[in-house]
Order: C-alpha cells, then structure tokens, then sequence
C-alpha cells in the first residue's frame, strides 16, 4: 500500500506539467449571429473556427508552451453599440484578439484597443478602417474604393448612365452608397434618390424596388449581406427590369445563385466567387465536408487570418497582442501554402494583408476578370 502511494505521488509533477502545458487562449468574436445579417456572420465565423479547430488538432507551442484556442462569440445584433458592449467584456475576460466582421462595429472599437490592449481582427472593406492608422488594427479584406472605378466604367458602357440607389443603411452601406454615387457623378452618369433599406430588418423589398424604378434607371447598385441582396435582385427582375447591377462586395455571387436564378445575376458586376480563385480546391473541399455549404471570402479570410495570427505568436514567442501586431508581416510570408486561401504577399506597415483579390462581371453564369486600374492598399 505503501509503495503504490508512492508511485501515484512521484507522477503528480507530470500530471502538473502536462496540465500546465495546456494553455488556454481565448479568441473573441462580435458579430451579427442573428437577424437578416446572421448568415453573413456565420459565415465571418465559421472561418475562425474552423482555423482554431485545425490549429488545435495540430498543436501549437509558443516559446515551448502548448496552447489550446478557444472561440468566445458574442451576438452584437451588427448594431455598433452593441458590439463596444461585447468588446468591453471580451477585454474584462483578458481576451486580446477580436474579430468583427462589419464597418459601424469596428470603427466604434478602434478607439478602445490601445486602451484595452486588444488586437482588432477587422473584416470589412471600408477605407476608414486603414485611415484611422490604428496600430492595433489587422484588416483581413481588399479596400472596396479598388472596385469603385473598374465597376462604375463596365456598366456605364455596357447598359447607360443612370444610376438607381437600393444599398442596405447599415454604417458601411451608406459609405459605399456615397462612394459609388460620386463616382458614378465623375465619370459622367446622372444619380436617382436613395432608396436604401434596412437589409437587417427588411423582408419585403418590393416597396423600394418599385420606387427606384419609377426614375427609369440603367443599372442599379444593390448589396448588404447575400440574402437579402438576392431578394432585392429578385424583386427588381419580377418588376420587369432588364438592367445591369452593381453589387456591393459584401453580397457574394455563389451564395444568391442558390437562391434565385442565375438569369437574375446576368448583367451584375461584383466580387468573382472564391471557388474561381486558383488553388481554393482543398480549402473549400475541407469546408464543405464540416459546413455543407460553399464557402465564400468570409469564410476564407477569416480562415486564413486566424492562421496568421497563430504563426505570429509562434514567431513573437508571445500571446502578447502588441507582439502578435508586430509579427502578423513576417507571418504571412511564413504562412504555408495549405492554409494560404487567397495568394498572400504579407501585411502591409498598415496592417492591411496584402492578398490577391479579383473582380469580375458574370453574363449567362459565366464569369469575366475585370482589370482594376489602380490598387489602394
């Protein structure tokens, strides 16, 4: 009896060990998971995960300490406010990454995290976001002033110069509303009112669509979260309109199409569907075994950034967010090629990832690459 003792006390300094060698590092998630914005933030989410789920089955060590991520996700409604809430609470539990996955969110955060020592995971495509020169700042998608120009010259030549407005009224909605209305003005074409609704709250959009076709538009700019977007293309077509559609980058091409009919798409421009991306095949073949369903950019960026910002603490020998900034350039170059979604360059002084984007129009299902003449990073 004696010896067994013994024995069980001699492996209490492994069982220690091992214990201690699990570190658990959280990593937060505040975005709209419900409402007519959760898909969308589903989407944003699944991606994290599925990165974090990878890592941990791998196992990673930071300055030879093993850590295990945990996903904390909170439901912000994508109401701004409501996100500084989940934020606030994040920071109180010392988690010291956070994704957000919309404009209005992160832009009423940034000012927190040099405070609160946060490490801001941006998805959103809004300039500001890299003009505020928050240092604690790391913004996952291409800057949607890059598709102002290419989308504005296609369809002004392809169907007239008039411009009919139906974008959802959400933070970044109104700021791609503006953005594509003065350069619709600079290259020459005249502009209808604003028939923006709410693509959070809306369910019938027919009301809009019958307002802004009154003014005879030639093309009209549509986008929020997919679903919605694809009602909205639905309803203008129903009403009899044979124009073209400029799509906000936020609503993806392969997620209407199983929705609607792909005729309704034919005439869009919009962002090209990452299962044309070369090189996506074993991702989205990866994803579709866990989520049964296609993945889009959401998915796959978010993905991508969650393993560059593993790589980072691997390389800073530190789960220190400021030490995670410093590393997230020298991560991506280093990130390998499997988990490399979208061709990576790195990270810009910025904070920006340097990543292979393309645009595209699609005519009777088939997709054509759009040249974009200047690129802002």
């Amino acid at each position: 009896m004696k010896k067994r003792t013994l024995i069980s006390l001699s492996l209490l300094p492994f069982l220690a060990g091992s214990a201690l060698a699990d570190k658990v590092v959280s990593i937060g998630f505040s975005g709209p998971l419900s409402g007519g914005a959760a898909f969308y933030g589903k989407d944003t989410q699944s991606g994290v995960e599925m990165a974090i789920e990878e890592l941990n089955r791998k196992g990673i060590r930071v300055k030879g300490e093993k850590v295990t991520f945990k996903l904390v996700s909170l439901d912000d409604r994508y109401l701004p406010n409501e996100t500084a809430t989940n934020v606030k609470r994040m920071t109180s539990q010392d988690i010291g990454v956070i994704f957000v996955p919309h404009s209005g969110g992160i832009l009423t955060v940034q000012p927190m995290t040099s405070r609160d020592n946060f490490l801001l995971v941006a998805y959103s495509s809004e300039p500001k976001i890299l003009e505020a020169k928050n240092p604690m700042t790391f913004m996952l998608p291409p800057r949607y002033d890059n598709y102002l120009q290419p989308f504005t010259a296609t369809q002004m030549k392809a169907y007239g110069k008039k411009l009919g407005l139906i974008g959802t009224t959400s933070a970044y909605g109104k700021q791609w509303t503006e953005a594509i209305t003065a350069e619709w003005k600079k290259q020459g074409g005249t502009v209808g009112a604003n028939n923006g609704v709410d693509y959070n709250t809306t369910v019938d959009y027919s009301a809009a669509v019958t307002k802004a076709l009154a003014e005879k538009p030639d093309v009209l700019f549509v986008g929020g979260p997919s679903q919605p977007t694809a009602l909205v293309i639905k309803a203008a077509r129903e009403q009899g309109f044979k124009g073209g559609f400029i799509v906000m980058d936020q609503a993806k091409f392969e997620q209407m199409d199983t929705m609607i009919p792909a005729a309704y798409l034919s005439g869009s421009v919009g962002v090209l569907p990452t299962k044309e991306f070369p090189g996506t095949n074993i991702f989205i073949s990866q994803y579709q075994k866990v989520y049964k369903k296609i993945p889009t950019s959401e998915a796959g960026l978010n993905y991508m950034g969650m393993h560059v910002i593993a790589k980072a603490m691997e390389l800073a020998g530190s789960t220190d967010p400021k030490a995670i900034r410093a590393k997230l350039d020298d991560a991506a170059k280093a990130l390998p090629l499997s988990k490399t979604v979208y061709k990576l360059h790195g990270v810009t002084e910025n904070g920006h990832v340097d990543a292979e984007f393309i645009i595209a129009s699609v005519k009777n299902g088939k997709y054509t690459k759009l040249r974009v003449p200047k690129v802002f990073k």
